[in-house]
């Protein structure tokens, strides 16, 4: 991608890019002066990309604390008559739609444009969310790519659209498209020269008597669509089938056709401007055939709206089948995994039934042929904490002290590397798993319960990154309200589950540039929240810690301060760990291999060979935490140097 990047004079000659790629390409091509997101996968690189060029082509990158912040920093380079680009996953849509749904009715500047990226199948998530539902009421129009190629050229038609309508414009990623790798023919990189200027006339208000404005505005934007080429049907003049499909979904029904030999027979119909619908170029499809077949990811948006447009044409359309979701004829979720996410096995199969062919023998998702008859499911693999991560001692801390502490306590956890405490690999220590913040924000309520009687301490865990981006709010909550509980604030330095991302905290720009740090301990002086510092490979003492604080009366805070363990990496003068296997009895021990199997970090393992415990030495960092929970004193920890 940097070669492609530097060398701008080069429009036409093909490269290979992945989705976020190509959508910053074509934010790129496209004039963009202003980028701003908060750190969310699978959309996280496009704003990597475009930060790393940024000085190149004089544009302002910002990772900001929120999405929420972030739509308003991009709506303010609209406003100056800049072209700006906001990037967010499903998720962050929810934090940013309280101004989002004001922007319509406002009215923008230069073109806006907004990317969501969807998780189906919950890869990076802890919840499968469909946002083509809030574009409506938001009243935004929202446009899907199905591949790389079409990332780019819909990201630059994008700002154009929302240019002429005066809306902002959403871009919907799905995983899949995310990270899908393809050859794309870039264009020509705009040079920006505009200036941004706040005009003495602009204006930009919002009132209830702008919705109609909003409505023509949506108008417009149809108009628009229907003439777009990203709505397209490829196929037979006539045929019995034709299924209507949008963004990956067009992609796997291309590859149904094809392995079923079908291309012939069956039409396709890509929707590729999801909202408001091409209505006229649907219903030319709809007149056509006699079974329409629906692919889509997560839900049933494209579905319902076509359902619905149908309803109005009954007559006309009397004796069409729509099939999908909503009929049965495709499963709502995948049947390897139980999630909402399409793949090629639910378009061939669906396809194939309508069709009356046999679905061939191929390598489905998440299974292998072992022979003609028989299929094995892959081995499920757990997500696990990294070797050293600071976050499994903070976690294996928390969990002995509310053990020791003896009157049920219990903790609550929310997004971030850290929701990983719901796993073994966290030991099963947090309860609850909602929103960024929410679980400082649930155990601000239950500690107000006390009153009431509840007598079990609770414990709210959170991370650093997510401390400012939702945490405050909570906590100033709590110490207004008087609630009593204990908030463990896991400050490993970065935004660690997205890619190191930094924050307020960190003292550096998106860029790499030095920057005015806020740390977590200066807030909480200023919010008069009293708090404690503490390590976390330090287990004995952040133990004593724990069970001191959740004794006291009130509001507390434990910093749990260490650096992400991948981020750190072995560093001179860290220590070499390793099992010394005269004092290691193995199975003898009667530890039933607490390392390797409790503790369960990845650099412990288990040499079956030698029956007894082993550490990896490439891939432990060095941290000896194993070796202080070591029962028979078997791990050492020799310091370098």
């Amino acid at each position: 991608m940097g070669r492609l990047y530097y060398n701008v004079n080069e429009p036409g000659k093909a490269c290979i890019l992945s989705g976020n790629e190509a959508v910053a390409r074509g934010a790129l091509e496209a004039g963009v002066g202003v980028v701003s997101s908060y750190p969310g996968s699978p959309s996280v690189q496009i704003m990597e990309c475009l930060a790393a060029v940024s000085r190149e082509r004089n544009l302002y990158a910002e990772w900001s604390i929120n999405e929420k912040v972030a739509l308003e920093v991009a709506a303010a380079g609209s406003f100056s008559g800049l072209r700006s680009l906001c990037i967010m996953k499903a998720d962050g849509l929810n934090v940013a739609m309280d101004f989002l749904t004001t922007l319509p009715l406002s009215g923008i500047g230069a073109g806006l444009v907004l990317v969501v990226s969807d998780d189906p199948g919950v890869h990076s998530s802890v919840k499968e969310e469909d946002t083509r539902y809030l574009a409506p009421a938001a009243h935004v129009p929202v446009i899907e790519p199905s591949n790389p190629q079409e990332a780019l050229r819909m990201t630059r038609w994008a700002f154009e659209v929302s240019e002429e309508t005066g809306l902002p414009l959403m871009v919907r990623l799905v995983t899949r498209i995310c990270h899908a790798r393809a050859t794309v023919v870039p264009g020509k990189v705009t040079q920006r020269d505009a200036k941004p200027l706040i005009a003495d006339d602009a204006r930009f208000i919002t009132a209830a008597r702008f919705h109609p404005v909003s409505h023509r505005r949506l108008d417009k934007a149809k108009e628009i669509f229907e003439e777009s080429a990203f709505n397209h049907y490829e196929g037979p003049d006539e045929a019995s089938l034709a299924v209507i499909a949008s963004g990956v979904s067009y992609q796997y029904s291309l590859e149904a056709l094809e392995l079923l030999d079908l291309e012939r027979d069956v039409g396709i119909f890509q929707v590729g401007t999801i909202w408001p619908l091409p209505e006229k170029k649907v219903l030319s499809v709809l007149r056509r055939f006699r079974t329409v077949l629906f692919l889509e990811e997560i839900e049933t948006f494209l579905e319902d709206q076509v359902r619905v447009l149908a309803s109005g044409h009954m007559q006309e359309l009397s004796g069409l089948r729509l099939c999908g979701k909503r009929s049965g004829d495709v499963p709502w979720v995948m049947k390897s995994r139980g999630m909402g996410e399409m793949d090629p096995d639910i378009a061939i199969e669906a396809i194939a039934g309508f069709a009356g062919r046999e679905t061939p023998g191929r390598i489905a998702s998440g299974r292998f042929k072992v022979s003609e008859n028989q299929e094995q499911q892959l081995p499920v693999r757990l997500p696990s904490l990294c070797a050293g991560c600071p976050h499994r001692a903070s976690y294996w801390a928390i969990k002995k002290a509310l053990t020791l502490d003896g009157r049920g306590g219990f903790a609550l956890g929310d997004i971030g590397c850290y929701a990983l405490g719901v796993l073994p690999t966290g030991y099963e220590t947090i309860r609850t798993v909602h929103s960024m913040g929410s679980g400082v924000g649930v155990a601000g309520g239950l500690g107000n319960l006390r009153a009431m009687g509840l007598r079990q301490p609770v414990v709210a865990v959170i991370g650093d990154s997510t401390f400012f981006h939702a945490g405050i709010p909570p906590l100033i909550n709590a110490k207004t309200n008087g609630s009593q509980y204990l908030c463990v604030i896991l400050d490993n330095e970065t935004t660690a589950m997205t890619g190191h991302q930094p924050h307020p905290g960190s003292g550096v720009t998106a860029v790499g540039e030095p920057a005015a740090s806020v740390p977590i301990h200066e807030v909480l002086k200023g919010l008069d929240i009293p708090f404690t510092v503490a390590d976390p490979y330090m287990i004995g003492e952040t133990v004593e810690s724990i069970l001191a604080l959740l004794r006291k009366d009130g509001l507390n805070v434990l910093i749990l301060r260490r650096q992400c363990a991948l981020k750190a990496g072995r560093r001179s003068g860290g220590a070499r760990v390793y099992v010394d296997e005269e004092k290691c009895l193995g199975d003898l021990c009667g530890c039933d291999r607490y390392c390797s199997r409790i503790f369960s970090c990845p650099a412990n393992v288990w040499d079956e060979e030698k029956a007894k415990a082993r550490i990896d030495e490439v891939i432990c960092v060095g941290c000896g935490v194993c070796a202080e929970i070591c029962p028979g004193g078997a791990i050492i920890v020799e310091k370098e140097g």
